[in-house]
């Protein structure tokens, strides 16, 4: 499974339990890891990275799933622990390889993954709803679920018992001890299993570098009751699709100052509709709209609820914040809401929404001017409390960048758990739990797949390279014709661009120096086409670089007669 550069692995021991994180370990997305055991693979959750500015073209960044190519046979099951995208959204890409692997979650997240199945044409597949307190055992593998908190219902974590030793793997959670579904995180089961004796701890990191313990959600509700107060015209309110406890927040405020509520965006409209009809959400009568009704109503009789909270340029907001949307627009006095995190790598995305939004006169409220938006994840106290609560012989932080699995990992350290024994691992690499210890005994390729449209893992770096190039230095294609028997330039040389300076005149100095450059070179005896491409692209090379100081793609063609 190694691949040129990486530290093959071992051969696996027998009852030795391999852990491979193929995603999330270095990213806050893509979360995935592999859990092997005699020759039987168990997966935990496989989800989406969302590209940033630097990734042009790229729709969403999936886990290393190259890596079960050739061992999908092996895989038992796939566990999910909540209903995300970052833990979910690669769920049909993992089944279109294989669309009978056994699929074990709650029913929320099931129920969102089932729609997200149907927009990939994959039916039949093989999902099976779980609660917290349920045991299931898959072959070697015994798995128990228990409750936890997060930013989204029925989320959960779960303990792995096998012959090897036990897994606690958390999930995303946090401590919330007033939630406003009732439902906390199972403290006292994992008390439980920690006397029983947890050898690996796999824990949220998201929030590690954080002081102290997250606010409760509901200490948000007087500031957003204050927006929906202040709000004059239009209130337009950004947050995940997946929020049900946000977007509930909102319905009932909504409801209180007779607003009508109005959805946009497919998947904010698929996972609300899915969340209500389970009883997730509790939507109170005659509030809802659709968006062809949006302009029957009064602008200070509407809520908006729309995706885009992390400046993602197709998505609504942006959409708004560009005056490209077809049906909503924003003037002067509307007010934008966004009730969501900033995902770490999302920052410029964002403000550039914001500013936009401003520029169009409207009120935009966001986490950095006012308390509208508490973390699902724990802070460093709470999971201070669950290494205490747990006491692990080992710890490996999951779900955050090198700096939050540094830091929750140093958490670990300070109550206890010997340094050694707290691993900082990366994507790829390969930790075996053996006799209680776990140690890391090599690596495997856990890069990113890029999917752009419809196709999955062909855009390579070189080629984002080149479309970051495109996009931001312009492209310039010069076509010229050469007779390489008499060592004349024919025809041409024709100058074309776009997105560089694209008025013709401009291309007459280099016009010249590529004609006195191509017959010099045939007079010199260059017969070679490709040769001949390369002088072409020196000269404009050299121009351009010394006159404009810009890096554009150079495209010569230069045609024999």
């Amino acid at each position: 499974m190694a691949h040129d550069g990486l530290k093959t692995p071992p051969q696996l021991k027998p009852d030795t339990l391999r852990v491979t994180p193929l995603g999330g370990l270095g990213d806050v997305g893509r979360n995935m890891t592999c859990f092997e055991l005699n020759g039987k693979i168990l997966v935990v959750d496989c989800g989406v990275l969302f590209p940033e500015e630097s990734q042009p073209g790229v729709d969403l960044i999936l886990p290393g799933l190259d890596q079960l190519a050739d061992r999908l046979d092996d895989v038992v099951a796939l566990v999910l622990t909540h209903g995300h995208e970052d833990h979910i959204g690669g769920v049909p890409y993992l089944l279109r390889q294989r669309p009978d692997i056994p699929v074990y979650g709650s029913r929320l997240t099931l129920a969102f993954v089932e729609a997200k199945l149907r927009e990939h044409r994959l039916r039949d597949c093989a999902l099976h709803a779980v609660a917290e307190g349920e045991r299931i055992a898959l072959g070697e593998f015994g798995l128990e679920f228990y409750a936890v908190t997060h930013s989204i219902p029925d989320a959960l974590a779960v303990v792995i018992r096998t012959p090897a030793g036990s897994v606690l793997h958390t999930g995303d959670f946090k401590m919330d001890q007033l939630p406003l579904d009732g439902r906390i995180t199972d403290l006292r089961g994992f008390a439980r299993a920690g006397e029983e004796g947890i050898d690996l701890l796999m824990a949220d990191s998201t929030n590690a570098e954080v002081k102290g313990f997250t606010p409760l959600e509901r200490d948000i509700l007087p500031n957003l009751e204050r927006v929906f107060a202040e709000a004059g015209r239009k209130l337009v309110v950004a947050c995940f699709a997946s929020h049900v406890h946000r977007v509930q927040e909102i319905l009932d405020l909504a409801a209180e100052h007779g607003r009508k509520v109005c959805y946009v965006g497919r998947s904010m409209v698929r996972n609300m509709a899915v969340a209500r009809e389970l009883g997730y959400l509790h939507v109170p009568g005659g509030i809802l709209i659709e968006l062809s009704e949006l302009n029957d109503h009064p602008d200070d009789e509407v809520v908006v609820v729309c995706t885009g909270s992390q400046g993602e340029p197709l998505a609504v907001l942006s959409r708004i914040a560009n005056r490209d949307h077809p049906a909503i627009g924003i003037n002067p006095g509307d007010t934008v809401l966004f009730a969501s995190s900033l995902i770490p790598g999302n920052e410029n995305s964002v403000y550039r929404v914001v500013n936009g939004l401003t520029r169009l006169g409207a009120r935009v409220v966001h986490r950095g001017n006012a308390f509208v938006h508490v973390s699902g994840h724990s802070a460093s106290g709470e999971l201070l409390y669950l290494y205490n609560i747990v006491r692990p012989g080992n710890v490996m932080p999951v779900h955050g960048e090198e700096r939050h699995l540094v830091a929750n990992a140093e958490l670990a350290v300070a109550t206890g758990v010997p340094r050694e024994r707290a691993i900082v691992a990366h994507d790829g690499d390969v930790i075996d739990l053996h006799d209680g210890v776990a140690r890391r005994v090599g690596r495997v390729d856990a890069s990113y797949i890029f999917v752009d449209g419809s196709t999955v893992g062909d855009v390579s770096e070189s080629s984002l390279t080149d479309r970051r190039i495109l996009g931001e230095e312009g492209f310039i294609s010069i076509v010229a014709a050469v007779d390489l028997r008499e060592g004349e330039l024919v025809a041409g040389p024709d100058v074309s661009a776009r997105g560089f300076l694209e008025a013709p005149a401009i291309f007459d100095d280099v016009t010249e120096k590529i004609s006195r450059a191509l017959v010099t070179a045939l007079d010199e005896g260059v017969d070679d086409e490709h040769r001949l491409q390369q002088v072409v692209r020196r000269t404009v090379g050299q121009w351009v670089s010394s006159t404009y100081r810009r890096r554009p793609m150079i495209v010569p063609v230069v045609i024999a007669v």
